[in-house]
């Protein structure tokens, strides 16, 4: 299986489908969210997304499916071009496919032997590889604490340095290597995961896109409209949690004259769904997954 949806049955119950209706997948991925949606909108429309051509290649042949090959920080410009504003729900599951993950030479996993790239569009914008190789310590040291957690990025950045200074980090073994020394007896592999979580989300602007994804859903969704956002990560789900309760990015409460909370958006679910255990057992890479729903005002 390409990948298998997390959260499925909560993520398409929140959308609130409404047969007829224009919805947007802006992370068709494996197209499991996508085939549920269509098979709920009738005569409607689904607008979908995603940047890796290997998704595009895996296109569900509907009449209804319109999937794009762009990352999901151009949905605006793409549902205005093909006339779809407004729109009644939109869906995001953010963080990687199993099949990202599980085709080695892509280099997502710490499992695997491959080039150093880690971007989600192989045609487009800075590979891990330059970054490790080109950029400054203290840049480096700077996105490894920031996306990764990683109390002794210092250390690794530096040792990143002392590495590349004798040969080119061109795999992810040979960056596994370089930095073999910094991670924790009998954590290496969670180490490691922080350290390639930390240079994704620098490639791929993981964060600046849903930041502006998410900007973008209060224009394009009509009154009532829901959007669901499923993250894996405290630094996504705290950004959506922040946007969906307040309006903006740093969860602070701006009030009118009258005391009223300045937002778009109210949250349908004050706590995040999370995965059963059953999914759990069934889907490991759920364990994770925070699933946030919010309705247009």
């Amino acid at each position: 299986m390409y990948h298998k949806p997390v959260l499925l049955k909560e993520s398409i119950e929140g959308l609130n489908i409404l047969e007829g209706g224009v919805y947007v997948d802006t992370t068709y991925g494996g197209g499991g969210h996508s085939k549920e949606i269509l098979g709920k909108i009738g005569n409607g429309s689904l607008i979908a997304f995603d940047q890796d051509i290997d998704a595009i290649e895996n296109k569900i042949e509907d009449e209804r499916l319109i999937l794009i090959q762009q990352n999901f920080r151009y949905m605006r410009n793409f549902l205005k071009l093909y006339k779809a504003v407004p729109v009644n729900g939109i869906l995001a599951d953010l963080g990687i496919s199993s099949h990202q993950i599980d085709e080695g030479e892509r280099g997502f996993s710490v499992r695997f032997d491959a080039g150093l790239d880690l971007r989600m569009n192989r045609e487009k914008g800075m590979s891990a590889k330059e970054i490790v190789n080109g950029w400054p310590v203290r840049e480096i040291r700077n996105v490894l604490y920031r996306y990764g957690d990683l109390k002794n990025s210092g250390k690794v950045a530096v040792a990143i340095e002392s590495f590349r200074n004798e040969k080119e980090i061109e795999t992810t073994a040979q960056l596994k290597e370089a930095i073999g020394k910094c991670a924790p007896r009998g954590l290496e592999n969670k180490f490691y995961a922080r350290v390639f979580q930390a240079l994704r989300i620098e490639v791929n602007d993981e964060l600046g896109a849903l930041k502006e994804m998410l900007k973008q859903s209060v224009d394009v969704l009509e009154k009532g409209g829901r959007i669901v956002v499923i993250s894996y990560h405290s630094l996504e789900d705290r950004l959506v949690k922040n946007f969906f309760r307040t309006g903006n990015f740093e969860g602070k409460q701006e009030k009118d004259f009258y005391g009223n909370l300045i937002t778009s958006l109210k949250p349908v679910n004050r706590k995040p769904l999370v995965p059963t255990e059953e999914e759990i057992k069934s889907n490991s890479r759920a364990r994770s997954a925070k699933l946030r729903i919010a309705e247009k005002i």
